[in-house]
């Protein structure tokens, strides 16, 4: 007899991961969606999905999460690590606090949930682990230090993940995102304009802040990550990564571009997108 899968969203209260969630219970799949602020998955709660309050940050929280999973269901059989953010700012601005939070959530929250739900994936020798990163963790963008370093560090520890998990019948699967439409770039602009908006590096920040109000204009929807999370879900032979989203075919023009060239496209995108804003 075969069962249905059990999922765990993280950061299911917006954007990426609401969208992820509800395509995978259209699917079938029996989906636990966690996120911080509970009341903003009232949508998902009506739909019959079980949305529980979970910080990737508290190991506690993590621990109760996958602890409740494992008693109502059995079973873990993917994991969709989404919970994130962006710290936008020069490195020289951003105190080192903020940029341990944003390591703590981004890559050591993903850490904490692997850690948590291997031991059942391990008992049934199956299981996916999906991490959504980012197109940003292969091509940096300018006073994104932090956030750029927090997703190239997952897609590493994804890459060794895959490796050491494969024997054992766990499969692991990156998903990078280009612009996607959510709350992201409005926070992101925000925090960069507070940072580093004045000083030394205020042109800098005045055109990534730019790049990010013009972007958003041109961002796809959620759906199309939903659409790859399924794939990757429950397709029977996964991709290692897949992407999509707008400016995520820079990851396939990354192949063939040097550090410089990247580095000039950078400064093009910053200047029209100067001119685009005003």
């Amino acid at each position: 007899m075969t069962h249905r899968k059990v999922a765990l969203v993280t950061g299911a209260s917006s954007g990426i991961g609401n969208a992820i969630a509800r395509s995978l219970h259209r699917n079938g799949v029996i989906v636990y969606a966690g996120a911080r602020r509970v009341s903003r998955m009232n949508d998902l709660d009506d739909l019959g999905i079980t949305t529980l309050a979970l910080d990737v940050t508290d190991p506690i929280s993590v621990e109760n999460v996958v602890d409740r999973i494992v008693s109502e269901t059995g079973r873990v059989d993917i994991l969709v690590n989404n919970a994130g953010y962006g710290l936008m700012g020069a490195l020289e601005d951003v105190p080192m606090d903020q940029a341990r939070d944003q390591f703590d959530v981004n890559l050591f929250g993903a850490a904490r949930l692997i850690q948590s739900v291997l031991p059942m994936m391990r008992q049934q020798h199956s299981g996916r682990i999906i991490n959504i990163t980012s197109v940003d963790g292969k091509v940096a963008q300018p006073l994104a230090s932090w956030y750029v370093a927090s997703k190239f560090a997952l897609e590493g520890l994804s890459d060794a993940l895959r490796l050491e998990l494969e024997p054992l019948g766990i499969q692991t699967v990156v998903i990078e995102p280009g612009a996607i439409q959510s709350e992201w770039a409005d926070i992101a602009a925000e925090h960069l304009r507070t940072t580093s908006g004045q000083g030394p590096y205020k042109p800098t920040a005045d055109r990534a802040a730019a790049i990010l109000t013009v972007v958003k204009q041109f961002s796809s929807k959620p759906r199309v990550i939903a659409r790859l999370v399924d794939r990757a879900a429950l397709s029977r032979r996964p991709k290692t990564r897949y992407h999509a989203g707008s400016g995520s075919q820079i990851l396939v023009a990354r192949r063939f571009l040097s550090d410089k060239m990247i580095d000039h496209l950078w400064q093009v995108i910053g200047e029209a997108a100067e001119r685009f804003a005003r």
